[in-house]
C-alpha cells in the first residue's frame, strides 16, 4: 500500500463520481467509503483531461473500478494537497501538467531475472529499477513536489521470489486486489493497484518521480500504472510489460493509430483475450492491458494470485 505520513490531510472529503449527470455521489467520512454504483462510459482518452478515478472502488468486479479487498480507508496515506492538475469540478486530471519528484538516482545493485522451471515462471527481483533512475526520496523541502506530497519515505532493496504458472487458469470467480503488490513490471519494480492510502486515484493525486514511482512506508518502490519510461519503449501493437500475481501477462496494446485501449474494450478485471506473444509464440490468451485511464492496469485478479506480500 502506498501509505505515508502527511503533515496535513483532508479529514472529510466530498466527492462526485464521474456519473454526476446521473446523480451519483460519493462521500468519504471517518475513513469509510460509500461507493458510487455505475461508472461513466469513457471513449478516447485525452491525456490533458483523464477521467478522475476517485470513488471508483467496489466490493465486486465492475468495469472501470478497483475490486478492492480493503473497503475502509483512512484520511492520510497520500498527497496532503490536491494539485492544480486535478480539476475537481470536471472530475478530470491533466497528466501533462502534473509535477514530478526531482532527482535522477541510479541503482547499480538492482537485480532482475525471469526464468522458466518446468511449468513455472520464476521471477526474482530486489525491486530496484535496473533500467531507469528514480527521484530523490524523501522529498526535499525545496522540491516543488513538497507543496503537494511530502513523501518522507526512502527507497531500499526488497526481496521477491515468485513462482507463477506458465499457463495460468481462470479462477472460479475473480479475486479482489490487495493494497500492496499485485504484480511486477519489466523494470524490476513491483506494481500496486490504482488506490492510494485514502482510497483515491493514486496516479492522479500522488506526486511521483519521472518514472511514476514512489516508495511507501516499508521503503518499497512501486508503480500504480504502466509508467512513461515503459510506455515509451512499448511502441508496437502488443508488448509484454509485466506479470500479475496470478500469472497472467500485463501488456501494452495499441491500435493502428498508436493509441492505448480504453476501459470499453476490457472486462471487469481490466483484461481481454487477444493474440499476443506469450511463452515464445503468438497465441490467443487472456491478459491484462494498460490504459491511460483508471484503474490503469488491473481491476481484479482473473486468476488465483500467489500468496506472499
Amino acid at each position: 500500500m502506498s501509505s505515508r505520513w502527511a503533515t496535513a490531510a483532508l479529514a472529510t472529503v466530498a466527492l462526485t463520481a464521474f456519473g454526476a449527470a446521473a446523480g451519483l455521489a460519493l462521500t468519504a467520512n471517518g475513513g469509510t467509503i460509500a461507493y458510487a454504483t455505475t461508472p461513466a462510459s469513457v471513449g478516447a482518452v485525452n491525456p490533458r483531461a483523464v477521467p478522475l478515478g476517485d470513488g471508483y472502488v467496489s466490493t465486486s468486479p465492475k468495469v472501470g473500478y478497483v475490486d478492492s479487498c480493503v473497503t475502509s480507508f483512512g484520511s492520510a496515506g497520500g498527497a496532503f494537497a490536491v494539485g492544480p492538475w486535478v480539476n475537481q469540478t470536471a472530475k478530470t486530471w491533466d497528466s501533462t501538467a502534473k509535477v514530478a519528484v526531482s532527482g535522477k538516482v541510479s541503482w547499480p545493485n538492482a537485480t532482475w531475472s525471469v526464468t522458466t522451471k518446468g511449468s513455472a515462471r520464476v521471477i526474482d527481483t530486489n525491486d530496484l529499477p535496473h533500467d531507469h533512475t528514480t527521484g530523490v526520496f524523501p522529498v526535499g523541502a525545496s522540491d516543488p513536489a513538497a507543496n503537494y506530497d511530502r513523501n518522507p519515505n526512502s527507497i531500499a532493496p526488497q526481496s521477491y521470489a515468485w513462482s507463477l504458472a506458465l499457463s495460468p487458469k481462470a479462477a472460479a470467480k475473480p479475486n479482489c486486489l490487495p493494497m500492496g503488490t499485485i504484480g511486477v513490471l519489466n523494470d524490476g519494480v513491483v506494481l500496486y493497484n490504482a488506490l492510494d492510502g485514502e482510497g483515491r486515484d493514486a496516479v492522479a493525486h500522488e506526486v511521483l518521480d519521472l518514472c511514476a514511482g514512489p516508495p511507501d512506508m516499508s521503503s518499497t518502490y512501486h508503480h500504480h500504472d504502466i509508467p512513461p519510461c515503459i510506455l515509451s519503449t512499448a511502441t508496437g501493437s502488443s508488448t509484454l510489460v509485466g506479470y500479475a500475481r496470478d500469472g497472467y501477462g500485463i501488456y501494452v496494446e495499441r491500435d493502428t493509430a498508436g493509441n492505448l485501449l480504453t476501459n470499453t474494450a476490457l472486462d471487469a478485471c481490466h483484461g481481454r483475450t487477444s493474440r499476443v506473444l506469450w511463452n515464445g509464440k503468438e497465441q490467443s490468451v487472456y491478459h491484462y492491458d494498460a490504459t491511460l485511464e483508471y484503474p490503469y492496469t488491473l481491476g481484479c485478479f482473473h486468476g488465483t494470485p500467489i500468496g506472499g506480500r
